[in-house]
């Protein structure tokens, strides 16, 4: 029994042995610059808890994306249905119609029409002369912006006043809705 003893003996001071280097292994690791202190380890956990609260905000946005792309695209159509005319005539009697209410006379304009583009809509620019008092050139200005027909003032050049008469030129914008 004795050789018995002996070797249960050798077996145990091994495996003290061992859980003792174990032990110092893992007081050297709790203290070591690896892990860090408690303070360290407390900020890292702050730091990545705002880190998660950023991402969820930047990810706001993009909640329900599917619904707002099908809304903003009933909302195109609506607005192509509504404010784009289909026909270029559309588009100078809208602008007749304008001048005559604002009391501003149309002294020509030039139309461009480029070249469809692929999301169904054709641009045409307009070159036009208008003369009227200063209050009249103003309200038909105002009232291009707010046509049911869409109108995009480019540019207004002050052409010269003469007895009251104020002259403008005017480079605006359209668009058609092209079915090609």
């Amino acid at each position: 029994m004795s050789s018995d003893l002996r070797g249960m003996r050798d077996k145990l001071r091994i495996a003290v042995v061992i859980l003792a280097i174990l032990d110092i292994l893992a007081i050297a690791v709790l203290f070591s610059p690896l892990v860090g202190s408690a303070r360290s380890r407390d900020q890292q956990l702050s730091d990545l808890g705002r880190e998660v609260q950023r991402k969820t905000r930047e990810m706001e946005p993009l909640q329900g994306l599917d619904k707002k792309i099908v809304s903003a695209r009933e909302q195109i159509e609506q607005f192509y249905a509504e404010r784009l005319p289909s026909q270029d005539s559309a588009i100078s009697d809208t602008l007749g119609k304008l001048a005559s209410q604002s009391g501003v006379k149309i002294g020509g304009l030039k139309y461009t029409t480029k070249d469809p583009e692929a999301i169904g809509v054709r641009m045409v620019e307009i070159d036009g002369d208008f003369s009227g008092d200063y209050l009249h050139l103003v309200r038909f200005i105002n009232s291009l912006e707010r046509a049911k027909v869409f109108f995009i003032i480019d540019s207004v050049d002050l052409g010269g006043e003469q007895q009251g008469v104020v002259r403008l030129q005017l480079k605006l914008e359209t668009y058609l809705k092209s079915y090609s």
